[in-house]
């Protein structure tokens, strides 16, 4: 089937609904970044939810020098917003470890913030009516693994999913989102590169090969391994079946 963000659309704001009554949610919960992702999913909460219902919440770490995107796009949408700077609590998981003599790797120093962020949005979550956490990510990051397992790979439901990068900014064109959200490079926030730095290759190149098949050989490679070790972020948490009886019956396949 060919991507047409209009029929998409429909079909998405009816799941967002769902989603949100099974979950007996009343307030979507984003953590807005003011990049094409945050930005889209928050368009699409405010058409599925109204903007009242809409919640997003701005985690610069320290000083952020594109914060100014976040700001502008909650304003442009009209959503109830805080700020919330998560510098101090990364700074002080860190330093704590550093005291104990656990020396922070670098996967940690860039790994920690996103889970800080994850964290603070539950908690905010859990402090206003019917506070459900919206899942940022898009099927591009997702299947190369870019993103952190309890962090920004976390959620109640995840709108874009399944929509690689090119996707979802049409979804956001299609949404009346101005060019400047959708068109932001993502970045690490830490280093200074961009995602697409980070990986070795671009989104563009992975969408291809997700939608047509089409890749370079090299970069086929690299994409299939990326993926292939970056699966278990996505599973249930493995449990041990020890044979025992349950009388209970579970509607999912976890207890099974």
């Amino acid at each position: 089937m060919e991507f047409d963000p209009r029929f998409q659309l429909a079909g998405l704001l009816e799941w967002m609904e769902e989603q949100r009554q099974a979950c007996g949610g009343q307030t979507a919960v984003i953590g807005i970044s003011g990049g094409k992702d945050s930005s889209t999913v928050a368009a699409l909460a405010v058409a599925a939810y109204g903007r009242k219902n809409v919640y997003g919440v701005l985690m610069p770490d320290g000083v952020q020098p594109d914060i100014d995107y976040s700001h502008e796009l909650v304003e442009f949408l009209q959503i109830p917003h805080c700020t919330i700077n998560i510098h101090d609590a990364v700074r002080g998981v860190l330093d704590q470890m550093e005291q104990v003599g656990i020396a922070p790797s670098r996967q940690t120093v860039v790994n920690l913030p996103s889970r800080i962020r994850m964290t603070t949005l539950y908690a905010v979550a859990q402090s206003l009516p019917g506070g459900i956490v919206i899942n940022t990510s898009n099927l591009s990051e997702d299947w190369v693994g870019y993103c952190t397992i309890y962090g920004d790979s976390a959620g109640a439901f995840s709108p874009l999913g399944m929509y690689t990068t090119e996707e979802v900014i049409a979804l956001g064109r299609q949404l009346g989102l101005p060019e400047k959200f959708l068109i932001k490079p993502p970045s690490d926030g830490l280093t200074g590169l961009t995602d697409e730095d980070n990986l070795g290759f671009t989104y563009h190149a992975v969408n291809e090969y997700i939608r047509r098949g089409v890749v370079d050989p090299q970069i086929k490679e690299k994409i299939d391994h990326k993926h292939k070790i970056s699966r278990f972020k996505f599973k249930t948490i493995p449990v041990y079946h020890n044979g025992l009886d349950m009388v209970l019956e579970d509607e999912t396949d976890y207890y099974k």
